[in-house]
């Protein structure tokens, strides 16, 4: 297993430092349970990284099944999914043959093996000196340009929400197609907010003393 965890302008980012928003995702390649792959070839659609604590444990189970029940709504924003944990191919393996005679589904986005936490460490999963990654739910959104969007974490006892890491999907493309901006709570075919003037005449013009800075604006449909 390989990884590069370097920039596009060619500044490196050392393991476990931490990666922001706007980061370029330190690129990898790793076997997975679709086979050997590396993380640049997802360029050009979005991406969602996540890693979880271990296999058959209880959170992530019932995780790995919402977001396999919800793959097709991913596919549909262009967006892939990518798993990731300590566990090797073979417990990867063994946990999703459960998962699908237990609960009917099949899990078929890849999850990759990361058992030397080389990958973990270089998205800053885990901290430099931790031998697991057993407290880590960490949560990258990539876009097609292989940037980081956004990021999440949770502690291992509490799961993640399907609909909204979808939600905070959508927003990232709304926002991108237009220079706007998704309010709190901004579901598809809601008004989204236009961006505040940076001119003293139009806070002036302004009909009352919110609509220069705070103005909604057409309504974002989903890609």
């Amino acid at each position: 297993m390989t990884h590069n965890a370097s920039k596009d302008s060619g500044e490196h980012i050392a393991p476990g430092a931490g990666l922001r928003i706007g980061d370029i995702a330190p690129d990898f390649s790793a076997r997975s349970t679709t086979g050997d792959m590396r993380l640049s070839d997802y360029r050009g659609r979005w991406l969602v990284l996540f890693s979880h604590p271990a296999d058959f444990t209880p959170v992530c189970t019932t995780e790995f099944v919402a977001l396999a029940k919800a793959a097709d709504q991913f596919a549909q924003r262009e967006c892939d999914l990518m798993a990731l944990s300590v566990d090797s191919l073979f417990s990867h393996f063994a946990w999703l043959r459960m998962i699908r005679d237990r609960f009917d589904v099949e899990v078929r986005f890849p999850i990759i093996e990361d058992p030397t936490l080389v990958i973990g460490r270089a998205y800053g999963m885990v901290a430099p000196d931790d031998n697991d990654s057993a407290t880590v739910r960490t949560t990258f959104f990539i876009d097609p340009h292989g940037v980081i969007r956004a990021m999440t974490c949770y502690p291992a006892n509490v799961g993640r929400s399907t609909s909204e890491m979808l939600r905070t999907l959508d927003a990232l493309q709304a926002v991108d197609k237009d220079p706007v901006l998704a309010p709190a709570n901004w579901e598809p075919g809601q008004k989204l907010l236009r961006q505040p003037s940076a001119k003293l005449d139009d806070v002036f013009a302004a009909k009352d003393h919110t609509d220069w800075f705070l103005q909604g604006v057409g309504r974002g449909k989903r890609t």
